[in-house]
C-alpha cells in the first residue's frame, strides 16, 4: 500500500457548525502583536469585529482606532474596570504581560463578558486557578489562545497520530527558539522581568508551545518533569533560563524533550515518533507550519490548507460564543500547562525530577 494511501479525507475546520452572528470584541493591550497580527485577523473573520480598544496610553488607542473602521470607542485602563462602554462589546481579548491577565479577565467576568486569553494563562498557578475560578463562578466562556489546536497541519498530524499510522507513540522532540533581543532591543522588557512574565522567559514564552501542541497530538497530559536551565546574556540575569532542556513524562509512558531559548537563531520544530513511524511539523509554530510523515523508509510531505493561525482562533473563539459549546483549550485546559510550567521551573531548581500536581 502506498503511503498516501493512509491518508483519508480530512476536515481542517471541523469546529464549524455554520452558527450565524457576530462576536462584538474588546482588545486590552495594544502591543505589537495585538497591532500588528490580531487587528488584521479579526477584520478576516466574518464573525468577529473589534468596537472598542483598552490601553494605557489614549493617544496610541486613537491612531490604532483611525484605521480601524469598526472601533467606537478606546477606554483606558480605569475605564475599562469601571464597565464603561459595556454594552459595546460582547467579549474580551486579553492580550497584557502575563502578571495582568488575572486582573481583566476579572473585570470582563463580572460583566458577563466572554474572555480569550493569552498564554500562559497567567504568571503563575495560583493567578491562573483564580482566574478559571472566577469565569466559571460568573458562567462566562474562557478559552486560552492555543492557537497551534486550530491550524490543519496540527489537527491532520493529530487524526494520524489517533488512527496508528505511526504506531504507537513513544517520544516527541522539539525546539523552540528566537533572538528576542533582535525583536526588542529594550533590556528592561516585561519578557524579562520576572515579576510580569512569571516563571522564566523561555520556557513560558516559548516551550509552551510544545508543551502543549504534544498534549493535544497525544491526548495526554505530563505528569513529571525534569529540566536544566542556564542565564549568561546580562539582559537575562533576573530570569533563569536565557537557555531551557527540559524532559516532560506523559501519561502512558510517552516521553517529550524540548529546548528552548530566547537568546538563539529562529527553529521551530516537533516531531512524534512512534513504533512504526514520525511525524514532523517543520516549521512548527512561528505562523508557518508545514507536516511530514514518515513510515518505515517511506516519507511524504502531506498536503494541508495554507491558514492564518490568528484568523482560525477568532473563528474558533466566535463558534464557542455563538453556539455555547464545550471551547475545547478553557481555563481548566490551561491549568495543566500551568502547573506543568511551574513543575519544570522547580525541577530545574533543584535539579530533580518533580510531579506534575494534579
Amino acid at each position: 500500500m502506498s503511503l498516501s494511501n493512509c491518508l483519508g479525507e480530512f476536515a481542517e475546520r471541523d469546529w464549524r457548525t455554520g452558527a450565524e452572528g457576530t462576536v462584538r470584541l474588546a482588545l486590552v493591550g495594544l502591543g505589537w502583536w495585538t497591532t500588528e497580527r490580531v487587528l488584521p485577523a479579526i477584520e478576516a473573520v466574518d464573525r468577529c469585529e473589534t468596537t472598542t480598544l483598552v490601553t494605557g496610553s489614549r493617544a496610541k488607542g486613537e491612531r490604532v482606532a483611525a484605521d480601524v473602521e469598526t472601533v467606537s470607542r478606546v477606554l483606558d485602563y480605569d475605564e475599562f474596570h469601571d464597565g464603561v462602554g459595556r454594552e459595546g462589546y460582547d467579549a474580551v481579548y486579553v492580550c497584557t504581560p502575563n502578571a495582568y491577565h488575572l486582573d481583566y479577565a476579572e473585570t470582563a467576568a463580572g460583566l458577563g463578558k466572554a474572555v480569550l486569553c493569552e498564554k500562559p494563562m497567567e504568571a503563575t498557578v495560583g493567578r491562573a486557578e483564580r482566574l478559571v475560578d472566577v469565569c466559571e463562578e460568573a458562567g462566562v466562556e474562557l478559552i486560552v489562545g492555543y492557537r497551534m489546536q486550530t491550524v490543519p497541519a496540527v489537527r491532520r498530524a493529530r487524526e494520524l497520530v489517533r488512527e496508528g499510522v505511526i504506531g504507537e507513540p513513544r517520544f516527541v522532540t522539539g525546539v523552540n527558539s528566537q533572538r528576542l533581543l533582535d525583536m526588542f532591543a529594550d533590556h528592561d522588557q516585561w519578557r524579562l522581568d520576572p515579576d510580569l512574565t512569571g516563571y522564566g522567559t523561555s520556557v513560558v514564552d516559548l516551550g509552551i508551545y510544545h508543551l502543549n501542541t504534544a498534549r493535544f497530538l497525544l491526548d495526554a497530559d505530563p505528569v513529571a518533569a525534569q529540566a536544566s536551565m542556564r542565564s549568561d546574556h546580562e539582559a537575562f540575569d533576573r530570569v533563569p533560563d536565557e537557555l531551557a532542556s527540559v524532559l516532560l513524562e506523559f501519561e502512558g509512558g510517552v516521553h517529550s524533550t524540548c529546548v528552548a531559548s530566547q537568546n538563539a537563531a529562529e527553529r521551530t520544530y516537533l516531531q512524534v515518533v512512534g513504533t512504526e513511524g514520525s511525524l514532523r511539523l517543520d516549521p512548527a509554530y512561528h505562523m508557518d507550519t508545514r507536516l511530514r510523515l514518515t513510515v518505515g523508509d517511506r516519507s511524504l510531505d502531506v498536503e494541508t490548507p495554507d491558514a492564518n493561525q490568528m484568523v482560525d482562533l477568532f473563528d474558533y473563539f466566535a463558534e464557542a460564543v455563538l453556539t455555547d459549546r464545550d471551547p475545547g483549550p478553557d481555563g481548566r485546559h490551561g491549568l495543566v500547562d500551568m502547573r506543568a510550567l511551574e513543575a519544570i521551573h522547580r525541577s530545574a531548581e533543584s535539579g530533580e525530577r518533580v510531579t506534575v500536581d494534579s
